[in-house]
């Protein structure tokens, strides 16, 4: 184990421990672990609140809600096909970046606010 904290990029896109590289740091789908299994890092500390959601759902309502109306008008369907498509297009495209969020808050706490983190 090295005290050398892995790449940024590196520990954001594998949604793993930002001290070791190696430990998960998500319990289910967005749920945060309260330690790493690898190298214990308290992970409680690093704490993501709101600031990943917000701009996620944000930018998720401007692309799904212009591709809607960009296929509305270029396609015209019956209103079925918008409800079942634009749910099933939203929701993994909210759960993929909303985990890729709260991986980046936590490793630029862990980087750049490690007192916070207890370290």
């Amino acid at each position: 184990m090295s005290d050398q904290p892995v790449s940024l990029p590196q520990a954001i896109l594998s949604c793993r421990c930002p001290r070791c590289g190696r430990g998960k740091l998500f319990k289910g789908l967005l749920a945060v672990s309260d330690t790493c299994s690898i190298c214990g890092l308290d992970l409680r500390r690093g704490d993501t609140g709101d600031a990943g959601a917000v701009p996620i759902i944000i930018f998720l309502g401007v692309i799904v809600g212009g591709l809607a109306i960009w296929t509305e008008f270029r396609f015209s369907p019956p209103i079925w096909v918008h409800v079942l498509l634009w749910p099933v297009v939203a929701t993994p495209a909210a759960i993929v970046l909303m985990r890729l969020a709260k991986s980046l808050m936590i490793a630029m706490q862990y980087r750049h606010r490690s007192t916070e983190m207890g370290l």
